[in-house]
């Protein structure tokens, strides 16, 4: 009981920390996990024993037998189930012929040259390379995000290792899937006759299955046959169902089928996707402080120092230096993309959970089928993973720096609230050369912003996650223009340190409009200016002014006039350079050929 404890209040920890310090969670979960099992048994144990023993070893340990194999399989299960979901055929279509690449060519050139590599310098058999090149193809984006969260970087940087990292996980996994269940077949006997036929039952066994049950979960779902309180558990139940269903009638092809599920789910018209998806994401939260804390536990010192040597330096040397470039550029060849662009994508490619789960779960399997080679799988693709990952925590940043994609002026701008005014306002920054990304809930406002061509997602702020769909990293400008005052202060607390380095703003709630207060320094544009006056205004006349002034006098007058106005709104003044909200400017800040900028009815000044 003590040790089952531990684990979760471990794991929970670890991925508190990783929050905290913005840094993968798979770090300081494996950390922990090596920490109180291998190493602790080494190092701190007075018997060697491990102070979390997975395996029932007769005196202590979790999971007697099987156990712990069971666990990790049905664990890996709804993992892969969630990574399917994520693949979606709008999403390969939209991000562009680089990223396209990445996920085919560039993991591809991966596979192949990685399993060489492995296979010359540590004498593996090539089924065995081939499952480790397989492995170390994904990235995943529980390990991007945490990186690329600390940097400002343009947006087509950002959003190419962002989406090859969403888009290469069930791919990646998919294709260790196939590679280990040809290796499973064939019982690393080679690839015979029996292999293969062995290999195209578990194909036709698993995308059947996979297809059929998705399509049943879509049609009971969309018809209400179950409530809407057991929606999520029923989910969970018949992806467990699938996997042990198919691994029954063909050997090692429940894996396949919960990945085709996923992805069958994720590219169909079922009504509670998001709120599927948003299951899956916190269960396989659980799933993982869990598991990647028994996987390194259950590790032994012996397996750790098969890696501990030259050779794995050189492997890892080639995975980072040589292949994971070679990838790149190849992949990237004819974009738009600049050599330093190119280079610090190059250079970041941390491997994921993906890689490590499914990496402790084959290897254990194939060592149980006396597949020679089989012990290296977990500790090389462990140390690619922790190497990889270290590397791109402390080092991207410099990185980016060294090679110029650093944002030194992160200028976007991210609006909460996408109403009629947010439109109109953000339709002339946009034209003023500003990138501007709305926010909002209300699903026709965000479709009308997008027929006006501006960057708008249907986001829950109250989500800490809110940059998963929408790309933010350059953003250095949070404007909050809902109708709620709650709303309006939540974002500014909650963000204004993520995306309001130059600035952030929220509009004067209706009591604050009433009494014309005016001391708050995040006000947006006059006290007088809540958000019925603001929209109103853009209602009756949704257009946007400038009026030229002379001197810091002759703006003073003009603002005057336009505030008098009823249905105008001053917001800006615009320079050669720069746009400035109406509460910053000073007397200092106006020069001749200024404009003051103003929304609503057109203002006549004498």
């Amino acid at each position: 009981m003590i040790e089952l404890a531990g684990i979760i209040i471990l794991g929970i920890l670890a991925q508190w920390v990783a929050w905290k310090f913005k840094i993968p969670a798979i770090l300081p979960l494996i950390l922990i996990g090596l920490l109180v099992g291998p190493i602790a048994a080494e190092f701190f144990s007075n018997d060697g024993s491990k102070w979390i023993e997975p395996i029932w070893n007769g005196k202590n340990g979790l999971f007697p037998g099987e156990g712990l194999f069971y666990f990790v399989s049905l664990a890996i299960s709804i993992i892969l189930f969630e990574g399917g979901l994520t693949l979606r055929k709008s999403e390969i279509a939209n991000v562009g012929p680089a990223i396209s690449k990445l996920i085919t060519l560039g993991a591809g050139v991966t596979f192949a040259i990685a399993a060489i590599v492995a296979h010359y310098t540590f004498d593996l058999g090539w089924e065995i390379s081939m499952l480790f090149s397989a492995l170390i193809i994904v990235t995943g984006p529980t390990v991007i995000s945490p990186i690329l969260r600390n940097i400002p970087l343009k947006k087509d940087v950002a959003a190419v290792l962002k989406w090859e990292g969403i888009l290469i996980d069930p791919i990646g996994a998919l294709a260790a899937v196939l590679v280990f269940e040809f290796i499973s077949v064939g019982g690393g006997s080679g690839f015979t006759k029996t292999a293969l036929m062995e290999f195209g039952k578990i194909l036709l066994f698993g995308s059947t299955f996979g297809f059929t049950f998705a399509h049943a979960l879509i049609f009971i779902i969309n018809k209400k046959l179950v409530p809407h309180y057991l929606l999520n558990v029923v989910s969970l139940s018949l992806v467990l169902f699938v996997f042990v269903l198919s691994d029954l009638f063909a050997h090692e092809s429940g894996l396949l089928s919960v990945v085709v599920m996923g992805m069958v789910i994720a590219n169909s018209n079922l009504k509670s996707f998001d709120e599927l998806l948003y299951f899956k994401e916190s269960l396989s939260v659980l799933l993982i402080s869990i598991l990647f804390i028994l996987l390194a536990a259950n590790m032994n010192i012996d397996q750790l120092l098969l890696v501990f040597n030259w050779k794995a330096l050189y492997l890892f040397a080639a995975v980072v230096f040589v292949i994971r470039p070679l990838a790149v550029f190849l992949s990237t060849y004819g974009s738009t993309l600049k050599l330093n662009e190119k280079l610090f994508i190059s250079w970041v490619g941390p491997r994921g959970i993906v890689a490590a789960g499914i990496a402790s779960l084959f290897g254990t399997k194939l060592m149980k089928q006396g597949v020679e080679g089989a012990e290296y799988i977990t500790p090389l693709v462990f140390m690619i993973v922790l190497g990889t990952v270290l590397l791109n925590a402390t080092t991207a940043r410099l990185f980016a720096k060294i090679v110029g994609v650093f944002l030194t002026r992160s200028e976007a701008i991210v609006m909460i609230g996408a109403s009629d005014a947010a439109r109109v306002i953000a339709k002339y920054l946009i034209g003023n050369g500003r990138r501007v990304v709305l926010l909002d809930q209300n699903k026709s406002y965000i479709e009308e912003a997008r027929n006006l061509g501006i960057e708008a997602f249907d986001i829950d702020i109250y989500n800490d996650t809110i940059d998963d769909d929408a790309e933010l990293n350059d953003v250095g400008y949070l404007i909050a223009m809902t109708g709620s005052d709650e709303v309006n202060k939540y974002a500014i607390n909650q963000f204004s340190a993520i995306y309001g380095e130059r600035g952030t703003y929220r509009l004067a709630s209706q009591n604050e409009a009433r009494e014309k207060q005016c001391e708050n320094e995040d006000m947006l544009f006059t006290p007088n200016d809540d958000y019925i006056n603001l929209n109103e205004s853009a209602r009756d006349y949704p257009s946007i002014h400038e009026a030229p002034v002379k001197s810091f006098d002759d703006y003073q007058e003009k603002l005057n006039l336009i505030t008098a106005e009823r249905k105008a709104i001053p917001l800006f003044l615009k320079n050669s350079k720069t746009l400035a909200v109406i509460p910053e400017v000073e007397r200092s800040s106006v020069h001749e050929n200024d404009s003051i900028v103003y929304l609503g009815k057109k203002v006549t000044f004498d």
